[in-house]
């Protein structure tokens, strides 16, 4: 691909996610159609998904921030739900798709349609973070659809590898695909395992914020990289590693997470908007190659396949969520019992992705139906991402699932921060002790105000609001912060302009502000 398509493609996806943030649409569905409509436009380039470049290139690094700000905790708390959707349902929705499709299209031979059902098997990592990150969804079932969406794509490319054996002749059988998903599984948690302990060391041991941030930007694919070089999968050596990391990220010195948290950002900002983009512009590509499924009856056949994708998410989901508390008695003492409405939730919440499209269009051209079976994965995609993607926000409101308790977390918060003030104080006062640390009184005071500035930052936003400026204490509190740093910087500008500064000098002024700066937002934020 050329540099000017490839800048237009990141700054057009950029624009139109960032003009998202002012809608209630998520960005994604406008990106997928402002995809779709650019395709008909004269003179945009044809873009097409190679799958040489989204598996190795684009899906560890969005694999990789997901998984690190995921919980680990909270993840293996619901490690059943998860397991049972990331590999029960992948390998069930392969069957059940397949099985529909083999009897639906004419001619269309059994192991081709069951490399259809593996394609269409997993909801995508990038659309159910960013759909649950912008609905609101409670807390547990967005750990249950993160934690699905970060494995559920070695399962299906396993199922895949094995079906596509069998569509081209090499005599795969049952056993073959089990050993198959066995080594995959096993093999990529082993070279995870691996590899989290030295790269969390190297992560501590490097000094310079910059190399440590230039080793994070190359640790998912280094982990990808080394999993498929061993036959083993990519995805679960990424994932195992970025739980392990994010785990332990409070060992990484304070510069080191600054930088991190908004390189990480910007990467995973710029990815998922081109890779829903890139969805929507594969439209015309997609109906170029339909060849002789023009017609009725291809559009016949996608509503269909949409339709036995969605509905055997709920045939499976609601049987994977009350079974087991039926089955085990200790279930039913541990865990809460479900109402109807979370299952629901998650049963509509299986948006697939680029990850489908992708692995679509790897299929290799001698495969009967090969045309039909990626125009089918793509009205797959688009169809779950416009119509559950649409309908989940108002959904969640129409069933009035509890949302996060803000009060209770803030609660909690505050306890916890009033926990570490006390021992911080108690250290503090130990050290002022010792004559090595003698500091003059302003200096210790200064030390003791911004803790205690720490402490009660928490508790005032539990507090009443200002009735003339609608401002809590701690709204003020960083606006007259703010003010006064502006009013700083205005005036080491000022002297650099009459050339009483140079600009190194400005530039490290500058930096000392925009430190205070994070460091008052963060205490109030």
């Amino acid at each position: 691909m050329d540099v000017l398509p490839l800048l237009l493609l990141v700054a057009g996806s950029a624009a139109v996610a960032g003009a998202a943030r002012r809608t209630p649409v998520p960005a994604p569905l406008l990106l997928v159609a402002a995809g779709l409509i650019a395709s008909y436009v004269p003179g945009v380039p044809e873009y097409t998904l190679d799958p040489e470049v989204v598996l190795p290139l684009v899906l560890p690094p969005l694999l990789y921030t997901a998984a690190s700000d995921s919980s680990y905790l909270d993840l293996r708390a619901q490690l059943r739900p998860v397991a049972l959707l990331s590999i029960g349902y992948v390998l069930f929705a392969t069957l059940v798709v397949g099985w529909a499709a083999y009897l639906l299209v004419p001619g269309l031979p059994l192991t081709a349609a069951l490399v259809l059902g593996a394609v269409v098997a997993p909801p995508d990592a990038v659309a159910a973070t960013a759909v649950a990150r912008r609905v609101g969804l409670p807390s547990r079932i967005t750990t249950i659809l993160q934690g699905e969406s970060l494995v559920n794509d070695a399962t299906a490319i396993t199922a895949y590898k094995v079906a596509l054996a069998a569509a081209v002749g090499e005599g795969a059988t049952w056993a073959h695909g089990v050993g198959e998903f066995l080594l995959a599984a096993v093999g990529g948690v082993a070279v995870g395992l691996l590899l989290m302990v030295p790269l969390h060391w190297l992560r501590t041991h490097l000094k310079e914020a910059l190399l440590q941030n230039t080793l994070s930007l190359l640790i998912p694919f280094v982990a990808y990289g080394l999993a498929e070089w061993a036959h083993a999968s990519g995805v679960l050596a990424v994932v195992v590693v970025a739980l392990y990391l994010g785990h332990r990220n409070y060992e990484v010195d304070f510069a080191t997470r600054l930088q991190e948290e908004a390189v990480w950002k910007m990467v995973a900002f710029v990815l998922e908007s081109a890779v829903f983009a890139l969805i929507g512009l594969q439209l015309q590509f997609v109906l170029k190659g339909l060849g002789e499924y023009r017609g009725t009856d291809a559009a016949w056949y996608a509503v269909a396949v949409f339709l036995v994708v969605v509905l055997a998410r709920f045939v499976w989901v609601y049987p994977a969520t009350f079974l087991p508390r039926l089955l085990s008695a200790r279930i039913r003492e541990r865990e809460e019992n479900p109402t109807w409405k979370a299952p629901f939730i998650i049963g509509w919440a299986g948006m697939r992705g680029v990850v489908s499209l992708a692995i679509a269009f790897s299929i290799p051209l001698t495969i009967p139906g090969r045309n039909l079976i990626l125009f089918l994965t793509f009205t797959t995609v688009i169809g779950t991402l416009v119509v559950q993607g649409l309908t989940l926000p108002p959904l969640i409101r129409l069933l009035k699932l509890p949302g996060r308790d803000g009060q209770a977390e803030t609660l909690a918060e505050a306890n916890a921060q009033a926990q570490a003030s006390r021992v911080a104080e108690l250290r503090l006062n130990d050290l002022l002790d010792d004559e090595r640390n003698a500091l003059p009184p302003p200096l210790a005071d200064r030390l003791r105000s911004v803790l205690e500035r720490r402490r009660n930052a928490v508790w005032e936003r539990l507090g009443a609001v200002n009735p003339v400026t609608g401002e809590s204490v701690d709204d003020t509190y960083r606006r007259l912060s703010r003010e006064m740093i502006a009013a700083e910087r205005s005036v080491f500008v000022r002297l650099r302009n009459g050339r009483y500064i140079d600009d190194e000098m400005l530039r490290t002024l500058l930096r000392r502000l925009d430190l205070e700066e994070a460091a008052a937002f963060r205490e109030a934020a």
